[in-house]
């Protein structure tokens, strides 16, 4: 039983960090602590402590194991405790909060094109059948998100940086990315681990004690409308993963780095790398045309070819 444990620690442990090696040498003396080879229910007349601890240990490993989920396109492992008709419908109420607060816009043109780059991009992910929303609101704030669910927001600042279409799909399948990954779900299980509530009744939208760390693992504020960062791993998931759908959706995906380029030139002074959770543009940069030739052939396949598409702002 001594090698179960240490197969199955092995399994979450790659899980959680992406390990493709054998477990830990670590693991040999954590899983003879957990072992269950001197396991003997009828010893002093039933269960021990010892035993019943054993085999918490052993039913919080396959807890573990059963939520670890494979992210399209990226390949790489997560931990998600959260159901995902839960995490659907609190990006749907997150989502209504926000738009209860913002003005959408009133530009019936961009609002158009928003929408169109977005079902295509929706169209080749992962979860196409998803209740698909894109909204513009007016706004110079140059941003964007989108939660669980299939529910995204464009703020019309940020239409001059993306320029044409091509550079909305490059945003559009970033923002679309970070949902189907669930990155909201993976850090609302990492505040779970942490505060060990381990469990997803506690994520309710509606509890005031909850409301502000779940608003911000989605990926917005408490103030609505307020886009707070996820990690660099999660930024550069995204970016990946979003370069790939613009690529199928026929944008062509050189605009990304185009749209990074514009971005830089607008973030004057940005911080160093390491003092922020966003990779720095030159990162991106750099990342996403490693990332080209792998694009560029998706592209290729692409059954219709928009390339840089409509520009967006009259000049």
């Amino acid at each position: 039983m001594g090698a179960f444990v240490d197969v199955f620690l092995g399994r979450m442990l790659r899980c959680v960090h992406g390990l493709k090696d054998k477990p830990p040498s670590a693991l040999k003396d954590f899983s003879g602590a957990v072992s269950l080879r001197t396991f003997n229910p009828g010893e002093h007349g039933g269960l021990s402590v010892r035993a019943i601890r054993r085999f918490m240990v052993l039913a919080a490993v396959v807890l573990f194991i059963s939520s670890c989920a494979t992210t399209p396109v990226s390949e790489k492992k997560a931990l998600i405790l959260i159901p995902f008709e839960q995490e659907k419908e609190l990006g749907s109420k997150a989502y209504a909060d926000i738009l209860k607060e913002e003005k959408l816009s009133s530009n019936d043109r961009l609002t158009a094109i928003v929408d169109r780059v977005g079902m295509r991009v929706a169209a080749v992910s992962d979860m196409p059948h998803l209740d698909w929303e894109f909204k513009l609101i007016e706004s110079e704030e140059k941003n964007a998100f989108a939660l669980p669910g299939g529910k995204v927001a464009f703020y019309e600042g940020i239409l001059e940086v993306c320029d044409n279409e091509a550079g909305l799909a490059a945003v559009m399948g970033h923002e679309i990315a970070h949902a189907i990954a669930r990155h909201g779900a993976q850090r609302i299980t990492q505040e779970l681990i942490l505060t060990g509530l381990m469990t997803a009744a506690a994520v309710r939208l509606a509890d005031d004690r909850n409301s502000d760390f779940i608003l911000a693992a989605l990926g917005v504020g408490a103030t609505v409308g307020v886009r707070l960062p996820f990690s660099r791993v999660n930024e550069s998931e995204a970016d990946e993963i979003g370069l790939i759908y613009m690529a199928r959706a026929g944008y062509d995906p050189r605009e990304a780095v185009g749209l990074w380029q514009r971005f830089s030139e607008e973030a004057k002074g940005e911080p160093p790398e390491f003092l922020s959770t966003h990779p720095s543009h030159k990162s991106r940069i750099e990342e996403l045309g490693a990332l080209m030739p792998r694009a560029l052939a998706e592209y290729e396949l692409a059954p219709v070819k928009y390339g840089k598409g409509e520009t967006l702002m009259d000049k």
